[in-house]
Order: C-alpha cells, then sequence, then structure tokens
C-alpha cells in the first residue's frame, strides 16, 4: 500500500505554521505586559503613586516567566524542527526580541524602586519635567514597535529606530539640566540623582526599543541591520525589496 506521504507533509507543515504563531503570539502577549509595566512605571513616579509602583514591580516575575518559556519554545522548535529561511529568522528574530522586552521589564522596576526611595525620603519633584517627556517618546516608541512587530513592517520600524535617536538627545539634554542644578544648589543632589537613574532607565528602554526594530527588519528584509547608521540602514532596507 502507498504511503499517503502528500497528507503526511501538509500535517507536518500545518503543525509547525501553528507552532510559529504560537510562540509569536506569546512574544506580542508579553510585549503588551511590559508596556504596561513600562506606563505603570512612568506614572507611578509622576503621580506618587506607590500602589501603581508595586504593581509595576510585582509584574516583573510574570514577565520574567513569560522570557523563559518563549525561549524553551523557540529552542525546541529549532531542535525538532530544524527551520531555514524566514522561518528561521522568525524564530531567531523572537528570541531575541524576547530577550529586549525582558531587559525593558527589569528597567521598569528599577524606574519603580527609585519611585519608593524618592517617596520614602519625600525628595522634590527636580526633573520630573525631563521625565514626563522622555517617557512619553519611549512609551510611543515601545508601543510602536510591537504594532511593527505584529504587522511586518518594516517602514514602522525604521521609523522606531530613528525616533532613539531623539530620545538620545533630549537625554543629554536633560543630563546637563540635572548637573546644572546640582551645582547650583547642593540640597538638590539626592533628589536629581534618583530623577537621574531613571532617565537612564528610559533611555535604556529606547534602545531595546530600537534593538527590537532592527530585529523586525531582519526578520522581513533579511538584512542584519544591526551597528548601522539610519542612513545604511536605510538603504540596506532598500537593497532588500
Amino acid at each position: 500500500m502507498e504511503a499517503n506521504t502528500e497528507g503526511y507533509s501538509s500535517h507536518i507543515s500545518k503543525k509547525f505554521n501553528e507552532e510559529l504563531e504560537q510562540i509569536r503570539t506569546e512574544l506580542l502577549a508579553m510585549g503588551g505586559i511590559v508596556e504596561r509595566q513600562v506606563h505603570q512605571s512612568i506614572e507611578a513616579l509622576l503621580t506618587g503613586d506607590m500602589q501603581l509602583a508595586e504593581e509595576a514591580l510585582a509584574i516583573d516575575l510574570q514577565t520574567n516567566q513569560m522570557e523563559l518559556n518563549i525561549d524553551e519554545h523557540c529552542t525546541s522548535i529549532i531542535a525538532r524542527r530544524q527551520p531555514a529561511a524566514g522561518d528561521l529568522r522568525l524564530i531567531v528574530a523572537i528570541s531575541k526580541a524576547v530577550v529586549d522586552l525582558e531587559r525593558m521589564g527589569d528597567e521598569a522596576v528599577r524606574i519603580c524602586r527609585q519611585t519608593l526611595e524618592m517617596q520614602t525620603r519625600g525628595s522634590s519633584q527636580h526633573g520630573f519635567q525631563e521625565v514626563r517627556h522622555i517617557g512619553n517618546l519611549v512609551r510611543s516608541m515601545v508601543k510602536d514597535v510591537l504594532t511593527a512587530f505584529a504587522r511586518g513592517d518594516v517602514e514602522q520600524a525604521y521609523r522606531v529606530a530613528k525616533n532613539d535617536g531623539a530620545v538620545d538627545q533630549e537625554y543629554r539634554s536633560a543630563m546637563r539640566t540635572l548637573v546644572s542644578l546640582m551645582m547650583e544648589d547642593p540640597r538638590s543632589i539626592s533628589s536629581c540623582l534618583n530623577v537621574i537613574w531613571v532617565l537612564r532607565s528610559l533611555e535604556r528602554i529606547g534602545d531595546h526599543s530600537r534593538n527590537m526594530a532592527e530585529h523586525i527588519i531582519y526578520l522581513v528584509s533579511g538584512q542584519n541591520v544591526r551597528h548601522l547608521s539610519l542612513n545604511d540602514m536605510k538603504s540596506a532596507m532598500e537593497k532588500a525589496r
């Protein structure tokens, strides 16, 4: 009796596609949770809401476990399926993106810890305007990069990478402002240092968003654009079309 190899192959292909879609869904679910965690950490600082800060801290355990689960699923698929071409790029992109998401969560935790420390000491609100401005930029980057991943949108991914430059510029400007303030008023040093660490965490979240944008461009175009300038990144994207 002749084996039904066509039906078997179709079954394997369908199952494989379901597995790929599952890890993609898991990544986006983790991204949504991290996005909320980042938002809560910023709002907790700006509003002095300690309960919100504690909630954002608690989320970290969930995101850590999700990272482990997704990483395990990616490893299992590679071992069992031995994917190639676009399928392999998808798994690689997800395995790298999930690390960036977990590190965004870590930075959100650091913001919450600074918030709790500042509230305990009754620190002033020096630098909060800069936190609000950079925080809004970073929150938009996180939201946009997750949308770009869901849609496979390299143009939006490129815009996220480009926006990282704006965050870096605003970060440097805020640092100069806070250093000047500390020099003028030594009593502000303690609270300013707390805000400097918050701004550093926000800048790092922006960096991780750019990393994810680069993973998306690699996934869709096959072009490895890490460590490239924005102009070179754009050229690589155009060559892949």
